[in-house]
């Protein structure tokens, strides 16, 4: 909104030598700033709304030694983080640019499925003293329904864009013709898979805040170089001089990861440890979805299952966990397990590793699985 306004009167702007709010790098700051801003100041009220209305956390009675001192910590703080990034959206970036729309409706399409899931839990299964929210069927219904939708629409955005509608692979210099048949279903399964893997990451206080923050930064990058010149007054792109996919316009959605990482950021002030606020499915699932959104766009999809290595191990571990489960109590009648508990950060806190140390090595892994898969773009 801010940038539009500044556009309808850019021949006065540009008479007295503004032009910075053409330039994606200084939209893109004034995100970040925006969204940290909002997700502090209105983070107390936010809680305190929270509190009013009973949106406690009921922990899993599984793992209730480490989680008794998290019971009726209010939940559903993803709304915060909502309103902080989709409004440093508005206010920042193009809003005639088809990517970005697309963008908020992932984020608000997966906030609602999110919310929707935390109220039947928090509401409703916690009279019971259980931890149900939507069935599994249910939300995976509404999960693959977005996740098809989104993809249709970047498919034939994609359509005067020779490198979108090819997959491409680290370390290989050109993209793989990838046709729709193709395309459709692995966009689907990657949004989808990426929505549940950061929900599973979001068990411990701050943990999936900052490494959901850790990728936006890599993601922010990609969009940047995927779309952008190298200079004002040149026509050579990052993306040439990389041997990276050329994607238009993907550009704008440097923006939009910003805000995410400004308002990830506002909000760890509130949920590092000891939390004061979750941000439940209500936040994790759009976060994961978003995630997925911004690597099919700027097609990392492989780059990013790297970046994300976090993400990718907890959601494997899980996996493992019960397919293991399930095999050996069929062949056994007893069901045996390879992990402590799954996910594996809760692993390694029951083997006396503390909350907040857990939290902080898993920080430096995802911050050391970032820095490898930058050096990849060179490595090609």
């Amino acid at each position: 909104m801010i940038y539009h306004l500044l556009e309808w009167q850019k021949g006065f702007w540009n008479a007295i030598g503004f032009y910075a709010f053409e330039d994606i790098a200084f939209r893109s700051v004034m995100a970040a700033l925006t969204s940290l801003v909002l997700s502090i100041t209105l983070g107390p009220k936010v809680i305190r709304l929270l509190i009013r209305a009973k949106l406690g956390d009921v922990p899993d009675s599984n793992l209730k030694d480490f989680t008794n001192d998290k019971t009726d910590v209010p939940t559903m703080g993803g709304v915060l983080i909502l309103i902080s990034i989709i409004t440093a959206v508005l206010l920042w970036a193009k809003l005639n640019n088809a990517f970005v729309i697309k963008s908020i409706f992932v984020l608000v399409w997966y906030g609602l499925i999110g919310a929707a899931d935390d109220w039947v839990k928090l509401k409703y299964a916690a009279k019971k003293g259980e931890r149900q929210g939507l069935y599994s069927w249910e939300k995976l219904l509404f999960q693959v329904g977005g996740a098809l939708l989104i993809t249709l629409f970047v498919y034939f955005d994609f359509r005067d864009i020779p490198d979108g509608r090819m997959f491409w692979i680290p370390f290989y210099k050109t993209g793989i013709i990838m046709p729709a048949i193709f395309f459709i279903p692995f966009g689907v399964l990657y949004i989808t898979a990426l929505s549940n893997a950061v929900n599973l990451t979001d068990g411990m206080d701050g943990l999936a805040s900052g490494c959901t923050a850790i990728v936006s930064v890599v993601l922010a990058l990609l969009c940047f170089v995927c779309s952008e010149t190298m200079g004002r007054f040149t026509d050579v792109t990052w993306a040439s001089y990389l041997l990276l996919p050329y994607i238009p316009q993907s550009g704008e959605l440097t923006v939009l990861y910003s805000g995410i990482i400004g308002s990830l950021l506002g909000f760890l002030w509130f949920n590092c440890n000891p939390a004061k606020v979750f941000m439940g499915d209500t936040g994790s699932l759009p976060l994961g979805a978003v995630i997925g959104y911004g690597a099919m766009v700027t097609r990392n999809e492989i780059l990013l299952i790297l970046t994300g290595g976090v993400f990718v191990w907890e959601m494997a571990s899980v996996i493992i966990q019960v397919s293991y489960f399930k095999w050996t109590k069929k062949k056994y009648g007893q069901g045996r397990r390879v992990f402590l508990v799954a996910p594996i950060h809760h692993h390694f806190h029951k083997k006396g590793w503390p909350e907040q140390q857990v939290v902080v090595r898993f920080w430096l892994i995802a911050l050391a699985f970032a820095a490898i898969s930058l050096a990849t773009l060179k490595i090609r």
